[in-house]
């Protein structure tokens, strides 16, 4: 998987709260396990017309500038919903590297990890001004260092949010769950080894 260290990209506003799973990827287009194929269905009862193939020119994904945004700069709960985790594949796909928002719904928020996205957390008001910052400005870049785990906007405003230690360094590493398993591999066949000799009769 791919590493996220540091990012700078364009980033889009769309700071509604309690923005659920359904809305990020609707439920008739969950139709494979795969991770791939979701990117047009991003958002798409928002996103496309009553035909669902026309763009509708007031969705933020569509305005000018925005085409190739890889940080979205969300409001309150976002992700909020069922589980499913074709969301975050759909967002990645798309071409997002972080969401900024005051909160997320908690498996929205660790499914965001496998797929190498990086939530960040932020005091509404910080995220209020970082989106002000990026509808008043003349830039809509953002820059995200996860080493110092700090969001920096175009006019210089620094800001900075935690995150859990382990989460980090498998981000920095590129690693999901199965990686970060599979990078203990020696640890493991050492214990399945030693395990044969104390136990053998569960290995017959």
């Amino acid at each position: 998987m791919e590493k996220f260290i540091t990012h700078q990209g364009t980033a889009v506003p769309m700071t509604r709260s309690n923005v659920n799973t359904d809305d990020i990827v609707p439920a008739r287009f969950l139709k494979s396990i795969r991770r791939t194929g979701f990117a047009d269905h991003l958002f798409a009862n928002w996103r496309y017309l009553e035909d669902g193939r026309t763009p509708d020119p007031e969705f933020p994904l569509n305005r000018p500038g925005y085409e190739d945004a890889s940080i979205l700069v969300a409001g309150e709960n976002f992700g909020c919903g069922s589980s499913r985790e074709h969301a975050p594949w759909s967002l990645r796909e798309f071409g997002f590297r972080c969401i900024i928002a005051p909160s997320f719904a908690d498996i929205f928020h660790n499914n965001c990890f496998n797929s190498t996205i990086l939530p960040v957390r932020l005091e509404v008001s910080e995220v209020e001004a970082i989106a002000e910052s990026l509808t008043s400005g003349t830039s809509s870049t953002l820059h995200i260092d996860l080493p110092v785990q700090s969001v920096t906007t175009a006019d210089g405003q620094v800001f900075r949010f935690e995150i859990d230690p382990f989460k980090k360094s498998a981000l920095m590493e590129g690693l999901d769950n199965i990686g970060w398993t599979l990078s203990h591999k020696d640890q493991i066949l050492a214990y399945e080894r030693r395990r044969k000799q104390e136990a053998p009769w569960l290995f017959s």
